[in-house]
C-alpha cells in the first residue's frame, strides 16, 4: 500500500543515459592486441610504455606476457602493474611481480615498490605475503610501516597492528598521521568487545594529541568514524567541533556516525549545513549512502526524493551501493513499487545487498509470501545467500506468521554454507513465538551450541508479551538482567506482563529495582515530516501548550470512538493512579501526537507518513485504525518492527504484529 505511483514517475524519468554501464571504447584495444609482444623493433622503452598502457586498460594477461620477455622494467611499469593486480583481483600476477622483483638486482630493496607490494597483497587478502615482504625489506622507512599496519588492520588482525605500532615507538620510526590513522582503526579490529576498543581508541587519541596529530584532517576523520562505530557519539560531535580543517570526508564520517547510531534527524541536518556551507564541498557516494540512510530512518520521504534528483544530477545513479540504498530508502518510506522499480532498473549489476534489500523490503510491510519468492528467485539467478540474507528472510517468515516456511528455510541455510548465528536463532524464536509455539521456541533455544546472546531472549521475552506467558518471561530475564543489566527496556517489558496479568506486587519490585539501579526507559518518539521539515515528538506525561492541542484532537477522536463501544487500553500505563489519569497520559503517546501534527499540517488526501523507534502499543494501533476511516486519511506507521498501513479502518497487519 504505498503512495500512488504518479508522483513518482518524474522523479524516476529515464535519463538519456540508463543506469546501466556505458560500453567501453574497444578501438585503442584492439589496436594494442594487434601489436606482438615479440616484435622485433621493439624497444625496452616502448615494451615498458606498452605495459603500463595495458594494466590502464585491464589487458593483464597480456601486460605479464610482456614483462616475461622485459629485459628492464622500470619502477612505473612495476608500479602499474602492481597497481592493476590489486584493481583486477588477480593474485597470479602480484605473485609473477614479486618473484620478477627478487630477481632484479635493480628494485628488488626498492621501499616504494615494496610498499606498493604490500598494498597489493592486502588488497588481496594475501596477508601472509604481505608479511613476507616487510620482514625481506632491508630498508622499512614510514610509508612501509604504513602500509604494513593498514594491511592488518584491513585484515581484523588489530593486534598484531598495534604491535607493529609499538614497535616503530620501540625502534624510534617516527610515526605520522597515517600511523595514527591505522592504529585507530586496529583498535576497532583488535577487541573482541566493545569496552576494550573504548578504551584503546580513547588512548590513542590522547597519544595522537600529545604528539600534535589530534586535530590532524586524517587522525581527527578516523576518530569521529571509531566513535561512531563504538556508539560513542558524543565523543565524535566533539572532535568534529573542534577540527579546524574539515573535508567531504571529515562531514561524510560525522553524518554517517549520526546515522549509524540512531541519530538520522541528525544526519540530515547537518548534510543540509555542509551543503550550505562557504567551503564549496561536493558530496561523495559515501555521503549520499548515508543521507539516504537516514532519510529512511524517520521516513523523510520529501528529503529523499530531493536527494533522488541530486544522484542523477550528479550521475551517481552508476554506483551500486548508490542505487542500493535509494531502494532501501524508498521501501523505508513505505514506497514498495518505487524501491521495486529501482531493483529492477539495476539489472545485472544487481549484488547481494540489492536482493537484501527487496528481501527485507517486503517483509518489513508484511508481504511474506513475497519475500520468500524473492528469496527464491535470488537462488535461480545464482546470487550466494548470505548472513543477512537469512535474518531478511526469516524476519519476514516472522511478520507474515508463514511459520512452516521460516523452518525450512533455517534448515537450509547449511546447503548455502551459511552456518546459523544468533541472530538466526533471535529470528525463528520471534517467529514461533508471535505464532503461539512458545514451547517450541525454548526448546530451539535449548538446543543452541552456543550462549543465547540477548537478541536471542529478547525475542522470547516479545512473544511473551503478546501471549501473556509469565513463567517463560521470567526465565527470559533472567538472563537479561545479568546479559544487560543496564537495559531498563527488560524490565519494564516484564513489568507490563505482569500488569496485564494483574500481578501488581511484582509490578512494584520491579519498579524499585528500575529506581535502585537508577535506570530510565528509552522515551518513545516519533517523526513526520511535513513540507520537507522532519518534526520530532517525544511521548510525555507533561502539559505544554503545543502538547495540550494535539492531545485535544486526539481526545475527540478517542471521545467518538467511546461511544463506538472503545475502551483505553491503560494496563501499559504502570503508574499506581486514576484510570482517568492514565488514558491521559496514553494521550501523550509519540506517535498519536505526530498522527495529530500530520492531520493539521497536512492537506486532505495527503498520506500521513510516521517513523517510531520502539514497538507501536496496542492503543495506539486502535486509534490509529479509526483515524484513518475517520479522517478518510492513509496513515503509514514504521516502527521498530515492521510497517502499518491504516487505511479505512484497517491495518495491512492484520493486528499480527
Amino acid at each position: 500500500m504505498s503512495a500512488p505511483a504518479s508522483p513518482h514517475t518524474s522523479l524516476l524519468h529515464i535519463p538519456h543515459r540508463p543506469f546501466g554501464p556505458r560500453r567501453p571504447r574497444l578501438t585503442r584495444l584492439r589496436c594494442l592486441a594487434s601489436l606482438s609482444p615479440a616484435s622485433s623493433g621493439a624497444s625496452p622503452a616502448n615494451d615498458n610504455h606498452l605495459i603500463q598502457t595495458l594494466c590502464a586498460h585491464g589487458r593483464l594477461a597480456r601486460a605479464a606476457a610482456l614483462l616475461q620477455g622485459l629485459p628492464a622494467p622500470t619502477q612505473r611499469t612495476y608500479e602499474s602493474l602492481l597497481l592493476a593486480a590489486a584493481r583486477g583481483g588477480d593474485a597470479t600476477l602480484a605473485a609473477a611481480v614479486h618473484r620478477r622483483l627478487e630477481a632484479d638486482p635493480v628494485f628488488r630493496s626498492d621501499p616504494f615498490l615494496s610498499t606498493r607490494l604490500i598494498e597489493a597483497y592486502a588488497t588481496l587478502s594475501a596477508l601472509p605475503a604481505a608479511r613476507q615482504v616487510f620482514d625481506e625489506a632491508p630498508v622499512k622507512n614510514i610509508f612501509l610501516w604504513n602500509a604494513m599496519l593498514k594491511a592488518l588492520a584491513l585484515a581484523d588482525h588489530g593486534e598484531e597492528a598495534l604491535s607493529r605500532l609499538a614497535d616503530m615507538g620501540r625502534l624510534g620510526v617516527p610515526v605520522d598521521s597515517c600511523s595514527y590513522s591505522h592504529g585507530l582503526k586496529a583498535c576497532i579490529a583488535g577487541s573482541a568487545s566493545h569496552e576494550p576498543a573504548s578504551a584503546r581508541v580513547r588512548e590513542m587519541h590522547a597519544h595522537a594529541i600529545r604528539r600534535g596529530y589530534g586535530l590532524h584532517t586524517h587522525v581527527a576523520t578516523t576518530l569521529i568514524d571509531c566513535y561512531g562505530k563504538l556508539g560513542t557519539v558524543t565523543y565524535a560531535e566533539r572532535v568534529f567541533a573542534w577540527m579546524t580543517e574539515r573535508n567531504v570526508v571529515s562531514w561524510s564520517a560525522m553524518i554517517g556516525c549520526y546515522a549509524k547510531n540512531e541519530r538520522p534527524g541528525d544526519a540530515i541536518e547537518l548534510f543540509q549545513e555542509m551543503m550550505a556551507s562557504e567551503a564549496d564541498l561536493v558530496p561523495n557516494s559515501i555521503t549520499i549512502v548515508s543521507v539516504l540512510h537516514a532519510c529512511a530512518g524517520v521516513n523523510a520521504l520529501g528529503q529523499g526524493r530531493v536527494l533522488h534528483a541530486y544522484i542523477l544530477r550528479r550521475g551517481f545513479d552508476s554506483l551500486v551501493s548508490v542505487l542500493n540504498a535509494l531502494m532501501a530508502m524508498y521501501m523505508k518510506c513505505g514506497c514498495l513499487e518505487v524501491g521495486r522499480y529501482i531493483f529492477n532498473w539495476i539489472g545485472r549489476r544487481r549484488d547481494v545487498v540489492s536482493w537484501n534489500s527487496l528481501i527485507s523490503g517486503y517483509g518489513m510491510h508484511g508481504f511474506g509470501r513475497e519475500s520468500v519468492q524473492v528469496f527464491e528467485e535470488m537462488i535461480k539467478e545464482g546470487m550466494s545467500p548470505n548472513i543477512i540474507t537469512f535474518v531478511s528472510v526469516l524476519g519476514a517468515c516472522s511478520h507474515a506468521g508463514l511459520v512452516e516456511e521460516g523452518k525450512k528455510l533455517f534448515e537450509s541455510m547449511v546447503e548455502y554454507n551459511v552456518t546459523p548465528r544468533a541472530e538466526h536463532y533471535a529470528c525463528m524464536v520471534d517467529l514461533l513465538g508471535r505464532a503461539g509455539r512458545l514451547d517450541e521456541a525454548v526448546e530451539l533455544i535449548q538446543s543452541m551450541r552456543t550462549e543465547p546472546s540477548p537478541q536471542v531472549w529478547g525475542s522470547l521475552l516479545g512473544a511473551c508479551r503478546i501471549h501473556g506467558h509469565v513463567e517463560y518471561a521470567e526465565m527470559a530475564c533472567s538472563h537479561l538482567f545479568d546479559l544487560e543489566p543496564r537495559n531498563a527496556g527488560n524490565y519494564v517489558l516484564l513489568a507490563d506482563i505482569y500488569a496485564r496479568a494483574k500481578l501488581q506486587n511484582q509490578v512494584e519490585v520491579l519498579k524499585d529495582l528500575l529506581e535502585e539501579h537508577a535506570l530510565e526507559k528509552v522515551p518513545g518518539c516519533s517523526w513526520i515530516e511535513v513540507k520537507k521539515r522532519l518534526y520530532s515528538f517525544v511521548s510525555v506525561d507533561n502539559k505544554n501548550q503545543q502538547v495540550e492541542a494535539l492531545q485535544a484532537l486526539i481526545g475527540e477522536f478517542v471521545a467518538q470512538m467511546k461511544n463506538e463501544g472503545y475502551v483505553p487500553d491503560t494496563a501499559s500505563v504502570l503508574y499506581d493512579i486514576e484510570e482517568e489519569e492514565k488514558e491521559r497520559i496514553l494521550l501523550g503517546h509519540s506517535e498519536k501526537l505526530a498522527v495529530a501534527f500530520g492531520l493539521i499540517n497536512t492537506g486532505k488526501g495527503e498520506v500521513i507518513r510516521i517513523t517510531k523507534n520502539l514497538r507501536l502499543c496496542e492503543d495506539c494501533h486502535a486509534v490509529n485504525k479509526f483515524i484513518s476511516k475517520f479522517t478518510e486519511r492513509e496513515i503509514i506507521v514504521r516502527d521498530v518492527n515492521r510497517f502499518h498501513h491504516f487505511r479505512d479502518g484497517v491495518c495491512s497487519c492484520r493486528d499480527y504484529w
